[in-house]
């Protein structure tokens, strides 16, 4: 490695068995016994399928990972994410030496620390204080080295009332919260941050990422970062991974590996069926009511996924009720390229209130203006009844783009204004003559 290079992955894989049998039997040890003192390579390296947990598969063998190849360099805040099952955590699991890879090397340089879930490394017997020392020597800290940290640690976290009680009657906010402040906190070379920052609430995400970004820029350490959270990683990385059925999708910058991500869970075409996506981006248990299409259409009324800023736009929406419902909701939420939830529209704030007979029913959306600036957008689509949880929700099932044009007559140069995700119609009046 250079100098400068932390973290060097070479031809990285993970493999797993399914079933209830676990990593192998003694029949297979054999075989791999034989095959090594021969000089062979693994039998069982040779089979095994794509990781691809939405497609029943031949084989008893997955690859969690396959052939992951990148380099991470000191001071580095790298990025990692993929939809559920694409092996981002098994990946932070062989950096943190929780699991062994099946082939292939890491090469690190200086102590790992990961907050890869919740209570990660804490004894649910012991205290807070406790947990801390027990963490600092696990990293390798002497006691005088961690009790100098603790004030620090403990003050982050806002657990000092509970410093001395079992960390078993913890919250979940408050157990990642004291373990991310030691994590962080005990100055380890490399920081390995799973999606735990999602238990705590909004200010210690806030927090969090602004420490990360102290510990990159301020002390030269180098952070892995696996989120959700696309806001947050367009915040906080340069550079970006994107994994897809355990193998690398795309890699480098942060902003197009998020456009990247989004594009390939969501569709380019005007008209989209539900029932051909796969469920991964989809939650509710679909009891009473099921999305099953939608519409895009633009100002002249033509399915298209090109729409028109400051012009009128239409969405036809397709659902379906399984009884008679007279309180259903329906949600259109708008996100941008980086993940940021630009707002949204619901049935009920336009007093759209309507009863519904059980069976299949079409409600056309009028959008008379259109606010999004040119880019690329995508739509969540939920449905639900009022003062209830989302019976059926569809994230970034679809993406449409919005194209400059005239506004009001008056033709803006809408790049200078990239920085703006949205503007809102408004009226303009010379009251000079009032004052």
């Amino acid at each position: 490695m250079s100098k400068q290079t932390v973290i060097k992955i070479e031809d990285l894989s993970k493999q797993y068995r399914l079933g209830n049998i676990g990593t192998g039997t003694v029949s297979h040890d054999i075989n791999r016994f034989i095959a090594k003192i021969r000089g062979k390579e693994d039998p069982f390296l040779k089979i095994g399928e794509t990781n691809d947990r939405t497609k029943k598969g031949s084989s008893d063998f997955v690859w969690a990972i396959k052939d992951i190849n990148f380099e991470v360099q000191q001071g580095e805040i790298l990025g990692i994410i993929g939809k559920n099952g694409a092996g981002k955590s098994t990946l932070l699991k062989i950096l943190s030496k929780v699991t062994g890879p099946t082939t292939g090397s890491i090469k690190a340089k200086g102590k790992i620390a990961s907050l890869l879930e919740v209570g990660t490394g804490f004894h649910p017997e012991l205290t807070g204080r406790e947990n801390v020392f027990l963490n600092g020597a696990i990293l390798g800290m002497t006691k005088l080295e961690i009790k100098s940290k603790l004030d620090e640690i403990v003050e982050f976290a806002g657990v000092e009332r509970y410093l001395d009680t079992p960390v078993k009657r913890y919250s979940s906010g408050m157990m990642v919260r004291l373990g991310f402040a030691v994590a962080a906190y005990l100055e380890p070379e490399i920081l390995v941050v799973d999606e735990v920052l999602a238990v705590g609430d909004a200010e210690f995400q806030k927090k969090a990422i602004g420490k990360m970004k102290n510990v990159s820029t301020e002390k030269g350490r180098t952070v892995l970062f696996v989120s959700h959270n696309m806001g947050a990683i367009a915040n906080l990385c340069d550079r970006t991974i994107v994994l897809k059925n355990g193998e690398i999708a795309f890699e480098g910058d942060t902003i197009k590996a998020i456009d990247f991500y989004l594009k390939s869970a969501a569709f380019d075409l005007p008209i989209l069926e539900f029932s051909k996506l796969s469920n991964l981006n989809r939650i509710g248990k679909r009891n009473f009511a099921e999305l099953k299409k939608i519409t895009l259409k633009n100002s002249v009324g033509n399915p298209s996924t090109e729409l028109l800023f400051g012009q009128e736009c239409k969405m036809l929406l397709s659902f379906e009720t399984k009884s008679y419902i007279t309180n259903l909701e329906i949600g259109v939420n708008f996100k941008d390229s980086s993940g940021v939830n630009l707002g949204g529209l619901v049935s009920h704030w336009n007093g759209f209130k309507q009863k519904f007979e059980k069976g299949l029913h079409e409600v056309m959306i009028t959008v008379p203006f259109m606010y999004l600036m040119p880019g690329q957008y995508y739509i969540t689509l939920w449905i639900k009844k009022e003062n209830e949880r989302v019976d059926d929700q569809i994230a970034n099932c679809i993406s449409f783009t919005v194209l400059e044009a005239a506004l009001n007559g008056n033709k803006a140069d809408l790049t200078k204004y990239r920085h703006l995700n949205l503007t809102l119609p408004t009226d303009w009046e010379d009251i000079t003559e009032n004052v």
